[in-house]
């Protein structure tokens, strides 16, 4: 490890000491969650991810974010380790590049566990397009089960992977921004940020 990267890692520790809080329970590093913070225009946030591929992204403030962790460290059996990898490195380049309105679309790979509706929830907000809004009821109506409004909302409020998995894109039916786990002003800002950068001129956000 060079001394940037090793300065960086003390750093983020020394930050974040309550991530690694729960590590003896989990000995084995060789199954690790490497974790690092990316700075952004709407403030920090902590990116995590497995040798699988990216597996968090929240911003620092979300709410239960300790409880998220908690959870994830369960699902995947494995430490939280400050440090960063591939999957990491390549997405810090892309929220910069989202941040400078030239990325549309990422490419990282993803590492999202979850039974199979979670998948099916999330895989729908990775389906709507840059620039555009979707409803809850629409989205329901999109995965074939419309009754499932409630279910489908608290799924997306469980995705691990803000910006990436884009769960801001989903509105309520008459247009108001509903609960955002990030904050509702930073979900205004994105879907603000996305119609600007947007290359497509129909359809309104909101």
């Amino acid at each position: 490890m060079d001394n940037n990267l090793a300065s960086e890692t003390i750093a983020f520790s020394n930050k974040y000491p309550s991530l690694f809080e729960n590590n003896s329970s989990y000995p084995d590093e060789d199954n690790a969650i490497y974790m690092m913070e990316i700075s952004t225009p709407l403030g920090p946030m902590l990116a995590g991810a497995t040798s699988e591929g990216v597996c968090l992204l929240e911003f620092v403030n979300r709410i239960r974010l300790g409880e998220e962790f908690v959870e994830l460290q369960q699902l995947l059996n494995a430490a939280i380790l400050p440090g960063r990898n591939t999957h990491l490195d390549l997405l810090e380049n892309e929220l910069k590049d989202y941040f400078s309105g030239k990325l549309k679309s990422f490419s990282v790979t993803l590492h999202t566990p979850g039974n199979e509706f979670s998948q099916s929830v999330w895989k729908t907000l990775q389906k709507i397009p840059y620039g555009k809004t979707i409803s809850y009821k629409e989205q329901a109506e999109q995965m074939n089960n419309p009754k499932a409004i409630r279910a489908i909302a608290s799924t997306n409020g469980r995705n691990r992977l803000a910006i990436v998995i884009p769960c801001h894109r989903v509105i309520g039916s008459n247009g108001t921004m509903t609960g955002y786990a990030g904050g509702v002003e930073k979900k205004k800002w994105l879907l603000r940020f996305e119609r600007e950068h947007s290359e497509k001129e129909e359809g309104c956000l909101f």
